[in-house]
């Protein structure tokens, strides 16, 4: 045994690094808390129950195009935001941006206020479109009326 262990040596090596490198992205996938859907798996989750899904791109990618029902907080807004999806904290919350990388970030700022079902939409919105799956576009009068209704304080009238 020890023979055949050190005439193929490279290959056993070769063999656990595989395995390995095969197992590392399942063992990783729900390390940090937050579960990472692809776009398929998602709609899944759309489809099961009402979760909250939340858009961490700026607002002219929003107005672009986003996923029904989504809400939209700016990744730069969203720790001061954060009452606005507090009663999401122990109900499932798919979190997405345009690639991936906002997202993860914002599902950092998440966990550290203690939100339980985070889930990360792999790739963004870029897979959501390479699945070809819908998008709604906000229109421009939409979201300036927005801002604007936002801007007033409470003894203006609109």
């Amino acid at each position: 045994m020890i023979e055949f262990v050190t005439d193929n040596v490279l290959y056993i090596g070769l063999a656990i690094g595989s395995g390995i490198g095969l197992l590392l992205p399942l063992l990783n996938r729900g390390a940090s808390g937050v579960i990472n859907l692809s776009a398929p798996e998602a709609v899944l989750m759309l489809n099961r129950g009402k979760p909250l899904i939340l858009d961490v791109r700026d607002e002219a990618e929003f107005a672009a195009g986003h996923i029904q029902g989504a809400k939209n907080i700016p990744l730069a807004d969203l720790s001061a935001r954060l009452k606005e999806i507090e009663k999401f904290k122990d109900k499932p919350i798919l979190v997405h941006c345009q690639k991936g990388l906002r997202a993860r970030k914002a599902c950092a700022i998440l966990k550290a206020q203690q939100f339980s079902q985070l889930n990360n939409l792999e790739g963004g919105l870029d897979a959501w479109v390479e699945a070809k799956l819908p998008l709604v576009k906000t229109t421009a009068v939409k979201a300036v009326a927005s801002k604007i209704t936002t801007a007033k304080t409470p003894s203006e009238k609109v």
